[in-house]
C-alpha cells in the first residue's frame, strides 16, 4: 500500500519579498480559520457569542477580539478570521449556538490567504491598484470593504494608520502580489 503524505504549503512560496526601508513592506499572515458567515441580526447576535467577537452590524466594519476578527461585508455577510486549527470546533460551536435559526456558514480557510501592507507608504502603495480614497479621514482605522485591487477581488481592512490587511483568494495572491512589489519599487 502506497502511503501519502500531505505537506501544507503557503500561498506566498517562492514570491519575493516586498519592502522598501522606513517605508513599506508586506508580511504574509500566517495559516488561519476563516469562514463566510451569511444571516439576519439575530443570527449574526447568536454567532457573535459562539465566535467571541461582536459581528459588526454596521457596513465598513471589522471587530476584533485578540486572534478573531469579524468583518462586516454586507447587510447579512461577514469574514470570520480566527486562529488555524480551529474551523470544526468553531463550526460546531455557531451550530449549537445558532440552532435552527437559518444561517449559512462555509469554511473557506483553504481558498483565501492574507497579507499584512505596512508603513508610512502603504496607501500610496495600494492606491496604485485600488480605485477607494484611502486616506484616513475616507477610510479611517477598522474600516473594511470588499473592492479590487487591479482586476482582483480583494477585502481590504485599516489596522491602523499605517497598517492594512488584505484577503485575498489564494490563486489571485502572485497577481496582486507582484503588482504591489513594482509599485513598492517606485515609492
Amino acid at each position: 500500500m502506497v502511503e501519502l503524505t500531505v505537506t501544507r504549503r503557503s500561498a506566498f512560496e517562492g514570491l519575493h519579498a516586498i519592502g522598501v526601508a522606513g517605508k513599506v513592506s508586506a508580511t504574509q499572515s500566517t495559516f488561519a480559520t476563516r469562514f463566510s458567515f451569511r444571516g439576519d441580526h439575530q443570527a449574526a447576535a447568536l454567532a457573535s457569542k459562539a465566535f467571541g467577537v461582536t459581528l459588526p452590524t454596521t457596513l465598513l466594519k471589522a471587530e476584533t477580539n485578540g486572534t478573531r476578527t469579524a468583518i462586516s461585508l454586507g447587510p447579512d455577510e461577514w469574514l470570520l478570521i480566527a486562529e488555524d486549527g480551529v474551523a470544526q470546533s468553531l463550526a460546531d460551536d455557531i451550530a449549537k449556538a445558532l440552532g435552527i435559526h437559518f444561517h449559512s456558514l462555509v469554511d473557506i480557510s483553504h481558498r483565501n490567504t492574507g497579507f499584512d501592507v505596512s508603513g508610512p507608504e502603504a496607501a500610496t502603495i495600494l492606491s496604485t491598484g485600488n480605485p477607494l480614497d484611502l486616506h484616513i479621514s475616507a477610510f479611517p482605522i477598522g474600516m473594511a470593504t470588499r473592492t479590487i485591487f487591479s482586476k482582483a477581488e480583494i477585502v481590504l481592512w485599516r489596522k491602523s494608520a499605517d497598517t492594512f490587511h488584505i484577503e485575498l483568494w489564494r490563486s489571485f495572491l502572485p497577481f496582486v502580489w507582484g503588482l504591489l512589489e513594482e509599485a513598492a519599487h517606485e515609492v
